[in-house]
């Protein structure tokens, strides 16, 4: 979607990832079987995750560093509030119409909130058109080299290098797919399609840096060479991706039916103890970007060696809180390290990303926009990575689970409940079904307390890579950028001479600058460098 927003605008990628949602809600509200439903999930993932990244590039064009750090947590914010309200409300849903309902309704309430939005857009979009500052469109072109279909099909080819795009796509599902199915295969590693398929992924996975590099393959790279060779960009992106993965083995999506399960909690208890992760990084994103915001020359990386530290704590805390006599107040205190650890690490690590490809320029006549537009490929990269760190998280937590749970459930169940084995795993409902005490329970709390205690490990062996990514990460201080860059750069824009603060005009931010003065007070004196290493 970026690469899209990249190509067509930001209005044009917006409404694509609006209408992916709602064909997903749609979908699964009029879903009758699971493939639908499964099939309509596809939909509403790539629809939600493009809305993700697209707000997050779309805070980063339009604000400077300093500001940056607090708007990028302002879209979070809704789960210092849903995560407590959002139950109460599908219970009213549910008691009152059908489950579809829940769904349909966001496929009116989405586009309605994206309305005010996408006017902005379109309004900012016609301005920018009268004052010349938009460069052609890719099939606004109407020269004879873009009449033919064939060529306008080339440049776009070219344009969103969907040779990339297919290379890295294919070669994470080829390895993502075999983790996921392992558990269902008898032979499961022994059966040699698995290997061949992740050989294959990690094959294209390899192909994709070199397809990148080639200018002649991939004129406008979805990584540009600049990028992949700046230490700090590199570690940042491989911070997201671990610290995310981490969560995906360590909490969800079995920590869950582990306390409902072994620890025998009800729902009223276990379900907020989950939350707690969600409300505890909101919280720590938005202090920490408040706290950004007010020093005079912000250093994201002490948040990150911070976050990393705490976030890895947070995780030997649930190895020693994994035991039947747990109590409630531990859990919830490792949530809350953990959540908050990983709220430190993200704000901070998308900052100096960011601060890392604003210097990735290559000084040439457009290096303003050049640099503008690292900053929305290095912004939408990290949080691409983010997200397949959740999905290998999940995959590697969902083949430990599915490999051990079974397995102990048939060794440690009385003869007389093995052959429900299966249903007992399928089902968390049937696994509470059982008397707590009774042996049948016995066996199956303690299949999932070996289980979530073997996941835990490897969530802690995880962390290494986290703590080494957060190390070597560059010690940037960032300015504020209401001041020039480079000793008072200046364009020509329709005629006028105006102040260039890093690739941003001037007049384009004095509103949210306004708006940030009344509400924060005014940024101290920072140095007028972007993005300067301590």
């Amino acid at each position: 979607m970026a690469k899209i927003a990249d190509v067509f605008g930001h209005l044009e990628a917006f409404c694509i990832s609006v209408l992916l949602c709602v064909l997903g809600y749609i979908q699964m509200a009029a879903s009758q079987n699971v493939q639908t439903y499964a099939s309509a999930q596809i939909f509403y993932s790539a629809g939600s995750t493009g809305l993700q990244i697209l707000q997050q590039v779309f805070i980063a064009d339009t604000s400077d560093f300093v500001n940056r750090a607090l708007l990028s947590s302002l879209p979070d914010s809704p789960f210092l509030v849903t995560v407590w309200i959002g139950p109460a409300i599908a219970a009213a849903i549910l008691a009152s119409t059908s489950w579809r309902v829940g769904y349909a309704i966001w496929a009116v309430i989405l586009p309605a909130a994206f309305l005010p939005l996408a006017m902005s857009l379109f309004l900012n979009n016609r301005k920018a058109k009268g004052m010349r500052l938009l460069t052609k469109q890719l099939l606004d072109d109407t020269s004879t080299e873009s009449a033919s279909t064939a060529a306008t099909v080339k440049r776009l080819f070219r344009e969103l290098d969907i040779g990339g795009t297919v290379l890295l796509s294919a070669g994470l599902a080829l390895i993502l797919i075999p983790l996921t199915l392992v558990s269902r295969y008898a032979a499961g590693w022994h059966d040699p399609k698995l290997w061949l398929m992740i050989i294959a992924g990690g094959v294209l996975l390899a192909l994709f840096p070199l397809w990148e590099s080639r200018p002649d393959l991939a004129p406008h790279p979805l990584l540009p060479l600049h990028l992949l060779k700046s230490r700090t960009f590199c570690a940042g992106c491989a911070l997201g991706f671990f610290y995310f993965a981490v969560f995906y083995i360590a909490v969800q999506p079995y920590f869950y039916s582990y306390l409902l399960v072994a620890l025998n909690l009800p729902v009223s208890r276990a379900g907020p103890i989950t939350q707690t992760f969600s409300f505890a990084s909101t919280i720590a994103a938005i202090l920490a970007s408040l706290v950004i915001r007010r020093l005079a020359a912000p250093r994201p990386r002490p948040f990150i060696l911070a976050g990393a530290a705490l976030y890895t704590a947070a995780i030997v805390v649930l190895l020693y809180t994994r035991t039947r006599g747990a109590s409630i107040p531990s859990l919830f205190f490792a949530q809350a390290g953990l959540g908050a650890g990983a709220g430190l690490m993200h704000v901070a690590a998308q900052l100096v990303v960011q601060a890392a490809a604003s210097a990735a320029g290559d000084g040439g006549p457009d290096v303003h926009h050049s640099q503008r537009q690292y900053v929305g490929v290095a912004t939408a990269s990290f949080l691409t990575l983010v997200q397949v760190g959740g999905a290998v998280g999940s995959a590697v937590s969902g083949a430990v689970w599915g490999r051990l749970v079974p397995g102990k459930l048939r060794t440690y169940l009385p003869a007389s409940a093995v052959g429900d084995a299966d249903k007992i795993y399928a089902s968390v409902v049937v696994a509470c079904s059982y008397a707590w005490g009774s042996p049948e329970r016995e066996a199956i709390a303690r299949s999932y307390q070996e289980t979530i205690t073997v996941l835990l490990w490897v969530a802690l062996a995880a962390c290494v890579p986290v703590v080494c990514m957060a190390g070597l990460i560059k010690d940037y201080r960032l300015a504020g950028g209401y001041r020039p860059v480079g000793g008072g750069d200046r364009v020509v824009v329709d005629g006028e001479e105006v102040e260039v603060v890093g690739w941003e005009v001037v007049e384009e931010n004095r509103a949210l600058a306004v708006w940030s003065w009344a509400w924060w007070g005014t940024p101290k004196s920072r140095p007028s460098s972007a993005a300067g290493r301590g």
